[in-house]
């Protein structure tokens, strides 16, 4: 059979099987997860549903880009995008076909903090399915042809970067506000780090990160407990058991106040903006969590959306976003605006941040805002592979195996006094800004002025 045909053929079986997976019956307040531990000691969530003939797994170790050399950021990006380029006895060739003729999606990728994957697969060809995820974790290959073609496709990204504003007003905002830290690294890597990672670096980075010490995994799916057990020690039995991690440190946020204005010849600019936030742990982050809703977070019924878009028209859309890493907890947003008015909208948006803080919300948009936060949360879980990745987000936040349930209580106890209270923690220091365009009568300040 045709290389052409496998394809066609792989995906109407992924087609008509994964399509089952929109039936899982499974709003947020009715999800039963079942903590199980294998008997080799690695634990998982469970959520067992037998009605669809499909199994999505997402699991993450610590590590992520935060453990990259710091001479070489781009090694963890790079490793995760070549784990599934051969593995074992497999070239990139051979593992791509078996992945094809067994209708599986795999995936892997890094953030700042954690090494992720993914697997959906049929439940009657998870034999074939999870030998291939085993090798990719425990045996990568890491060939010199797999290496190059992936990073020539890493640089050519790279170099359209250097053109896009909005890459340039990221990665500018996070080398400011984080200079010393790993966070100021870009995650993909430079133009110039990239071409210095080797084959060893990668294979190093993998023997460090990939262990069994700070794995999580969220199952959904046909299969019992006890064959998941079995599972878990098959796949990542393997696996190092303690992970040899660089520490982090807390990142100290830098340049609150700041604003940096980049020239680019491009029609629009771009705003990058953001300050100091709530870490997920903290007593009033649901209240801030309302908060930015109001705030930006709503999209059409944020206060942000109505002042620059729906009043004045200065921007298609605009928004705001708590963020919170291991070692950071942020507030950040953005747009994109004309430039012979980005002066304008920059001081409605710093205005808005200030009213909400001084002021807080009013009563109807707090009550709006949390009846929309409670009803929206079943929108994520309306596949198997939302649920196993809300799952997986669940246990990385250490927020309980019950906390799916105990969510709309938690918003519900939220006061508007509450509410103003946690509005004046949002970038309390001011927040630094970035604008890439030709914004006209905007110029760089520092923190002082």
């Amino acid at each position: 059979m045709s290389i052409r045909n496998s394809i066609v053929r792989t995906a109407a079986a992924l087609g008509a099987a994964f399509a089952l997976a929109w039936l899982v019956p499974a709003p947020a307040q009715a999800t039963n997860i079942e903590r199980m531990v294998s008997p080799g000691g690695i634990e998982a969530w469970l959520v067992r549903e037998p009605s669809v003939p499909l199994i999505a797994m997402h699991f993450a170790f610590k590590g992520g880009a935060s453990q990259d050399p710091a001479l070489k950021p781009g090694v963890a990006s790079l490793a995760a995008s070549l784990l599934d380029d051969g593995a074992g006895d497999l070239d990139t060739k051979a593992f791509h076909r078996k992945i094809e003729d067994n209708a599986v999606e795999l995936r892997f990728s890094a953030t700042r903090d954690y090494v992720t994957g993914s697997i959906r697969m049929l439940r009657d060809r998870q034999e074939a399915s999870l030998d291939l995820m085993r090798l990719a974790l425990t045996a990568p290959r890491f060939d010199a042809d797999a290496i190059e073609r992936v990073r020539a496709q890493v640089l050519s990204g790279l170099r359209r970067e250097t053109t896009s504003p909005n890459s340039i007003a990221s990665r500018l905002w996070w080398r400011t506000a984080f200079p010393d830290h790993p966070y100021g690294r870009p995650g993909s890597g430079t133009l110039e780090s990239v071409p210095l990672i080797t084959g060893d670096d990668l294979k190093t980075y993998a023997r460090r990160v990939l262990a069994r010490d700070t794995l999580k995994v969220a199952v959904v799916g046909d299969i019992d407990a006890a064959t998941l057990g079995t599972v878990l020690d098959r796949v990542f039995g393997a696996l190092p058991a303690k992970g040899d991690l660089t520490p982090v440190p807390p990142a100290q946020m830098q340049a609150t106040g700041r604003r940096i204005v980049v020239d680019l010849d491009v029609p629009q600019a771009v705003i990058s903006y953001g300050g100091l936030g709530l870490a997920r742990n903290d007593p009033d982050f649901f209240a801030a969590y309302i908060v930015n809703h109001i705030l930006g977070g709503g999209s059409f019924s944020s206060r942000l959306y109505n002042e620059v878009r729906e009043k004045r028209g200065l921007a298609y859309g605009i928004s705001s976003s708590l963020v919170w890493l291991e070692r950071a907890a942020l507030f950040m947003g953005g747009t994109q605006t004309r430039a012979d008015r980005t002066g304008e909208a920059l001081e409605i948006i710093e205005a808005e941040i200030r009213r909400i803080a001084n002021e807080g919300p009013n009563e109807d948009e707090f009550a709006k805002a949390k009846a929309y936060l409670k009803g929206s949360y079943a929108l994520g879980f309306d596949t198997s592979s939302k649920i196993a990745g809300q799952l997986l987000q669940i246990q990385l936040d250490n927020l309980g195996i019950d906390y799916i349930n105990k969510r709309g209580s938690l918003i519900d106890a939220v006061t508007l006094d509450h509410a103003k209270r946690a509005a004046k923690r949002l970038a309390p220091g001011g927040m630094l800004v970035t604008v890439v365009g030709r914004p006209k009568g905007l110029t760089s300040k520092d923190a002082a002025n």
